[in-house]
């Protein structure tokens, strides 16, 4: 019996190190290097390749190497029958607070403008909003978005979220369903996703959210490229409704070299790199779902299919 990690372009040596640290008598294998199908039971994996996972008849269940499970859900060989479980990592919520806060900032400070300006010789001072003045919205309100939310209102800004269901959080304006997102949006200039991408939310981010949003509005998506409807967000730029862009995520990873966002001055491009696991964080939990499985248990943190998160 085996557990197997399947990651392409990752090094997965550190997560098999760290979960042979948990327990030495785990048998972890790393794809493609596989000694007997037969003998894979859990698969913990990110991105891969469709219908690998249907090479291994006796898989138990999978896990997400993340919080997303979207790459698991989008296999259609993977049967309905196995549960699906993604990881929990104490650190997860931190880094997304300090990747979301950095882009407000670089925003409300003009950072890349004052880049732009030194690469110039250009001394230029420009005029930035306080935080009391500037209004930020949350899209999803789930383990990330409602801590996230939180922080944001704590440091000032005036701070609202959007949720399919209604929420309650402390000094955070709150909204919930199709019929509250337009006044959702419309106070909101600067909009950060973190919706779970499910059939509801796919291409969320269209030209008519960019329209009502408060103008020019700023996105920050650290959810899902798939969120996104990027041609949309180019013709929001050019008829300046958005002022700019700081993306996480992009529907082709790596994004494309001749990719249109490349040439932005004012979408700011990072490598999926907002918030990402700890083997030594994630390695116990791991290992203790392997072995509920094996064990006929229903492993943590289980995912909806129904929901796609």
């Amino acid at each position: 019996m085996s557990l197997l990690l399947i990651a392409p372009n990752r090094d997965m040596r550190r997560w098999k190190n760290a979960l042979l640290n948990v327990d030495s008598n785990l048998d972890v294998e790393i794809w493609p290097n596989v000694g007997n199908n037969q003998r894979v039971q859990f698969a913990v994996t990110w991105r891969h390749p469709k219908h690998v996972l249907a090479r291994y008849p006796n898989l138990k269940a999978i896990s997400s190497l993340g919080a997303g499970v979207n790459h698991i859900l989008e296999d259609e060989t993977v049967p309905e029958k196995i549960p699906l479980c993604r990881v929990v990592s104490p650190s997860l919520t931190r880094q997304m607070k300090e990747y979301v806060f950095a882009a407000v900032l670089n925003h409300q400070r003009n950072w890349l403008t004052y880049h732009r300006q030194k690469k110039q010789g250009l001394w230029q001072e420009h005029h930035h909003t306080a935080a009391r003045d500037i209004s930020i919205g949350v899209m999803g309100l789930g383990a990330l978005g409602k801590p996230i939310a939180t922080a944001l209102a704590t440091f000032g800004y005036q701070t609202a979220g959007w949720a399919r269901s209604g929420k309650k959080i402390d000094g955070v304006q709150t909204f919930s369903g199709a019929d509250e997102l337009d006044n959702f949006l419309g106070r909101t200039s600067i909009l950060v996703c973190l919706l779970p991408l499910t059939d509801e939310t796919k291409g969320i981010l269209d030209l008519d959210v960019f329209k009502k949003l408060q103008h020019p509005g700023y996105l920050i998506n650290v959810a899902r490229g798939d969120h996104l409807v990027e041609e949309d967000l180019i013709y929001a730029l050019d008829k300046n409704w958005m002022a700019g862009a700081c993306l996480d995520v992009f529907s082709e990873e790596p994004l494309p070299e001749k990719h249109p966002f490349w040439n932005r001055p004012n979408v700011m491009i990072t490598p999926h790199i907002s918030s990402i696991t700890q083997p030594d964080e994630v390695a116990e939990q791991i290992a203790d779902n392997y072995k509920r499985v094996l064990s006929g248990i229903e492993p943590e943190h289980m995912v909806d299919r129904t929901k796609g998160y």
